[in-house]
């Protein structure tokens, strides 16, 4: 019997390393990775800038907690504002973190400003903001909830894209609307045109913080720092991780001035958020993801890898139902079971991951070049032709 906690279905397949966008395994088989850690190794395997940054603060500094300064923790703060709707960052470890992070920073700033009784918050059907406590109960309610009650109070779900719904939620308790501007976990779901600019303005209208929920969403993965660029409306506060680290656990929660204004010495803090080892991994990743042509390269790629699943999509109707997403972050809504069909891609060596909505998620680093997507349209056809 095992001594890990069983709380993974995991499949029978370990790896032993990496390069690129692929994975070995210690037979010296090779998969090609389009899976991505879900969404987090956005430079892929053993990027030699990310190594290079890691093994030489490995060697210098790993930890000496916040009590003092720590070198890399303001410069990569401040490429991080100057790319973003952001005056201020906080580093933390996880999505998790970086969420919950949010969510009091939205509490706080009312307590601040003398309206300590609106502290609900909007939420939406289909989101996952995280495990803990408060972040499960920001999500949707079901298999994540489910002998988890009583659930943290103050969150009220509508659904997703219904305006209507979100004006009756408001009340004179709310104090913010949390949103993902495109649905990972709940399905590759984009929020529908102009529902972020309408949120927006109830937000200005009755006096609530707008928080963007980008952990998968953002970082490059749909060709812009983060996804809400497309649509140009800002946010007050955005929960940050995943592709933020490359790999390396990271998260980071972003808020303007006015936001986080509540957030004094003492009100939040994390052991490990914003060590050296983080500090300097991330500090590589923005960088690259800052440099000249990257991102130009994952808006070509995605347009390309999209357009040749379509193709599929026509080819066999009666397996693959629909195809959505922005940039890498790439939805397949199947006709059958995704389970299966993630099955029979990794019998392709082919890695891709479920999602709810009966979704396969494609979501590869975003380091891709055409020669992969020519590579991986193969297998996609070959398991379609399983199920044809």
């Amino acid at each position: 019997m095992s001594a890990v906690l069983p709380v993974y279905n995991r499949t029978n397949l370990t790896f032993s390393h990496g390069e690129g966008v692929y994975l070995f395994t210690p037979e010296g088989e090779k998969y090609l990775d389009f899976a991505a850690g879900i969404a987090v190794n956005s430079l892929g395997h053993s990027h030699p800038k990310l190594v290079k940054a890691l093994t030489e603060q490995a060697k210098k500094l790993w930890h000496v907690s916040n009590l003092y300064q720590i070198q890399g923790l303001e410069p990569l703060a401040e490429k991080l504002v100057a790319n973003s709707f952001a005056d201020k960052v906080f580093f933390c470890n996880s999505g998790a973190e970086a969420v919950e992070c949010g969510i009091k920073m939205i509490r706080k700033y009312h307590d601040e400003t003398g309206n300590p009784d609106k502290y609900r918050i909007v939420c939406f059907m289909g989101a996952f903001h995280g495990r803990t406590l408060a972040t499960i109960s920001a999500g949707e309610p079901g298999k994540n909830t489910k002998g988890f009650e009583p659930l943290v109070d103050g969150f009220d779900h509508v659904d997703y894209g219904d305006l209507e719904a979100v004006k009756k939620a408001i009340t004179p308790q709310t104090g913010g609307i949390l949103i993902e501007p495109i649905q990972g976990e709940g399905g590759i779901k984009p929020a529908p045109e102009g529902f972020l600019k309408a949120l927006r303005e109830l937000c200005d209208k009755h006096g609530l913080l707008l928080m963007y929920d980008a952990v998968q969403c953002g970082m490059g993965r749909t060709g812009k720092l983060f996804s809400h660029e497309w649509v140009g409306v800002n946010p007050d506060i955005a929960s940050s991780a995943k592709g933020i680290g490359g790999g390396f656990p990271m998260g980071a929660c972003l808020a303007t001035d006015k936001a986080a204004q509540g957030m004094k010495p003492g009100s939040h803090g994390s052991t490990y958020g914003s060590n050296p080892l983080a500090m300097a991994v991330g500090n590589a990743v923005v960088d690259e993801l800052l440099s000249k042509g990257f991102l130009d390269n994952v808006v070509t790629q995605g347009i390309y890898l999209r357009e040749r699943l379509k193709a599929l999509h026509q080819r066999f109707p009666e397996v693959i139902e629909e195809i959505r997403g922005v940039g890498l972050m790439i939805g397949v809504k199947m006709r059958v079971p995704n389970l299966d069909f993630v099955n029979a891609l990794r019998a392709e060596k082919l890695l891709t991951v479920q999602a709810s909505d009966n979704v396969l998620r494609v979501m590869p680093p975003l380091i891709l070049q055409k020669e992969h997507i020519d590579e991986a349209l193969p297998k996609f056809e070959a398991a379609c032709e399983k199920f044809a």
